[in-house]
């Protein structure tokens, strides 16, 4: 195998595990509006993700750095195409993260619930756009001869990224909300519940025409596997959400999503962006990669870094690892 396959594989699991991390975050974002019922409930949410959210966002990071790197030609056509949505998506981050930050700075009720709103919509709103990214990442978009892509914003909104985004904004609140129910006690753990059978059918007749589409365009028997459990994960989380095994639910939600961007990124492989003007035209691991000494450099240092990451990562979830709910939240409690 060579290096530019190598790093593919590794761009592959570092958005793997952004939408696996970040995808619940999202989706208790979400939750802000579809599950709280007050205030204290909004908070008791917020608290499930508020000392990890920002380490999730890290694999985002990495992922763009990774890209930019091992791939200046794919990161180039991407965000220069892509601008708007891409923007669209950093702008809700950034304000995201400040929400976090500065819900709590002032007392007034109207400033926090204003933070809040700023939550809900700028988890909704990045958790459908990357999904028509994706879609379009993968159906292919026009580039020319030039490795530019050429066509307009308005044709990223096809119906193939529709959906995809549709896909990503159900599995992702779904995720979320498995993770509320895992998170809580009380009444919100089992309102959570409840919720999560029904997000969770509409997500799984979503991600099942999506990959199904997908399959019948570009996939092969690797991808095929993929799909059957992508699939088959998400019938069997929501069976041990009524059950009750909130851990189970959510480690199987997870595994829906990881084998779900395994098979896009199976259905992409060797190319990086599809053109659909001429095949010759596609970016591909070969010609969209830096030079092999670069590639290198890069391999020992991912070597060197990723364990320490994934080490911290994984202490900050085990510190935070404890149910709360609203007795938890000091105004609540009295």
């Amino acid at each position: 195998m060579e290096l530019h396959d190598v790093w593919f594989v590794l761009i592959a699991v570092l958005w793997t595990g952004y939408f696996f991390l970040e995808g619940f975050d999202f989706g208790v974002g979400v939750l802000t509006r579809l599950l709280a019922r007050n205030r204290a409930e909004k908070r008791v949410l917020i608290n499930t993700i508020g000392p990890v959210w920002d380490g999730n966002e890290v694999w985002l990071l990495t992922a763009g750095g990774a890209t930019f790197a091992a791939f200046p030609e794919w990161y180039a056509t991407l965000f220069s195409g892509f601008y708007l949505p891409l923007l669209v998506i950093l702008v809700c981050l950034i304000v995201r993260g400040v929400a976090f930050e500065y819900r709590v700075k002032r007392p007034e009720e109207r400033w926090q619930r204003n933070w809040e709103t700023a939550i809900f919509w700028t988890s909704l709103i990045p958790a459908f756009l990357w999904g028509v990214a994706f879609g379009n990442i993968v159906g292919g978009v026009k580039i020319d001869q030039d490795l530019e892509y050429v066509g307009s914003v308005w044709e990223l909104l096809n119906p193939y990224a529709l959906l995809g985004g549709l896909v990503t904004l159900t599995l992702f609140t779904f995720h979320g909300t498995v993770f509320t129910a895992l998170k809580t006690v009380g009444e919100i753990r089992m309102r959570a519940r409840a919720l999560a059978l029904r997000v969770g059918v509409v997500a799984a007749v979503l991600a099942l025409a999506f990959l199904l589409w997908t399959q019948s365009d570009n996939g092969d028997g690797k991808s095929l596997v993929a799909l059957v459990v992508a699939v088959a994960a998400l019938v069997v989380a929501l069976l041990a959400n009524q059950a009750g095994r909130e851990g189970w639910s959510f480690a199987l939600s997870g595994l829906t999503i990881v084998a779900s961007v395994a098979m896009l990124f199976l259905t992409l492989f060797p190319n990086v962006m599809p053109s659909t003007l001429d095949a010759d035209w596609s970016l591909t691991v070969t010609n969209a990669s830096s030079s092999p000494y670069t590639l290198k450099i890069m391999t020992w240092l991912a070597v060197v870094a990723t364990p320490v990451v994934l080490l911290y990562q994984g202490w900050t979830y085990w510190v935070f690892r404890k149910r709360i709910g609203t007795q938890h939240i000091a105004e609540a409690a009295h």
